[in-house]
Parts: C-alpha cells; structure tokens; sequence
C-alpha cells in the first residue's frame, strides 16, 4: 500500500502515537488537531513526512475544508477525537454534552463522508468509542451514549463504505494517557478486578489498532482493550 494515514485527533496522546507508528515506517501521515498551530507543532514532533491540517468534529460544517489538503489515496484512517465531557444528571452542562454529542455522532461520519471517495478500494478505518459504553461511572452520562453510539455506528456503515473495511476500538482506562494522571487510587481499583493484573497502556492501543487497519478480514470487528476488565465484571458482579 502506498497511500497516506490520516488520523483526526493527534496532536497528543493515542492520536499522535498512532500517527508516529506509521511516520516511523515512511508513509505519508496526516495529523489533525482543532488548532493548526498545535496540529503543526505535533507533525513536527513525529516527524518523518507528517502534515498538521485544522479540523474541528465539534463544528462539522467546517470538516470539508479542513479535509481539503489531504490529498487520494488514504490507506487508513483513524478517528481518536474525543472531549473530554464529565456530566452528571443533577449538574448537567449543555454546551460540553451538545459538543461532545455533535463531535462523535456527526463528526465521525462526515469525516468518513468526506474521505471515503479518496480511499484506496483496500483501505481501512477505526473509530474510537470507549467501554464506558458497557460500564457507566459517575460524569459519564454522555460518554456512556456516545460510546455506545460508536459501536452502532459502525456497524452501519460498514456496507456503506465497502470494499474499504471498517472497525471500532474501546479502551479501557489507559493508565499512561494524560488524563489519567494523578489518578492513581482510580486505576489500582480498576486492576484489581482486571484478570491479567497489568494496566492498559497507550502502546497496547496502538499495537491493537494497527491490526484493525492491516488485518485484510478485520470487518465490523468491535474490539475490547482492557485486560479483561469488563468480561471479570460480567462473570462476577
């Protein structure tokens, strides 16, 4: 294959490790961020032939032209774009829900919508939910529906967007991502009811989503990354 991977939210994190996976192979790597200058600033960090573009999911009138300097054919792509949204019933905060909401269930469509005519026929695409989808917690009320928005989500467009192949991931708690820095208590209680014991780690998410996008019968495929966590959870609680 010799199109470029184009991977909408990279600019830190699972994004940009994904991004930098292929970069460090040579391939054409287009990297997104809602900012150019952050966008630019993670292609310069990954290096290799890597291109920052501005794209914004939360404001999805905007995802055409922020595509635009991507040029045919795409191999891969991957959507990891995420805001990070902690809302509760009692204290519910309309603008983060409606971006979060508008950012997935609209925005990861249009995005594919926008590209799908400059991907290669054997190309593939991974999208980004979560197993707060299976597993609520407390400020996931919106999470939780997004997430679970993913995994239908994929599941209908997978004859739409044939041949190109297409398939959905769900972390669990990543424990080296920024976001879960500092909290430490949080993750140890996940790992003791977690069967393999060991915390998910960013390279784990890079290393499952490259047999998404390279596996040739990888299709429709709703992959759980969690070290067991929430099959434990089905069996015993």
């Amino acid at each position: 294959m010799s199109g470029s991977v184009v991977v909408i939210g990279a600019s830190s994190g699972i994004g940009e490790a994904i991004a930098k996976h292929y970069a460090d192979q040579g391939r054409t790597v287009y990297v997104s961020s809602r900012e150019q200058e952050r966008a630019d600033e993670a292609a310069a960090r990954i290096g290799g032939d890597t291109h920052g573009i501005a794209v914004d999911l939360a404001e999805p009138a905007g995802i055409a032209a922020g595509l635009a300097p991507i040029e045919g054919p795409v191999d891969y792509l991957v959507i990891p774009a995420v805001l990070r949204d902690s809302n509760n019933l009692r204290e519910y905060d309309i603008e983060g829900a409606t971006k979060l909401a508008v950012l997935k269930v609209v925005g990861y469509p249009e995005t594919i919508h926008q590209l799908i005519d400059r991907m290669s026929d054997d190309g593939a695409i991974v999208l980004f939910g979560g197993l707060a989808k299976e597993k609520p917690y407390p400020g996931s009320t919106n999470v939780t529906s997004v997430n679970g928005a993913v995994e239908k989500m994929m599941n209908g467009l997978i004859l739409q967007v044939a041949p190109v192949r297409i398939n959905a991931i769900h972390p669990g708690i990543v424990a080296d991502s920024w976001f879960w820095e500092g909290k430490q208590p949080v993750i140890d209680a996940v790992l003791a009811k977690t069967p393999t014991g060991k915390p998910v780690l960013t390279e784990h998410i890079v290393d499952a989503t490259v047999f998404l996008l390279e596996n040739p019968s990888a299709n429709g495929v709703n992959l759980q990354i969690d070290g067991g966590h929430q099959a434990r959870n089905l069996i015993f609680d």
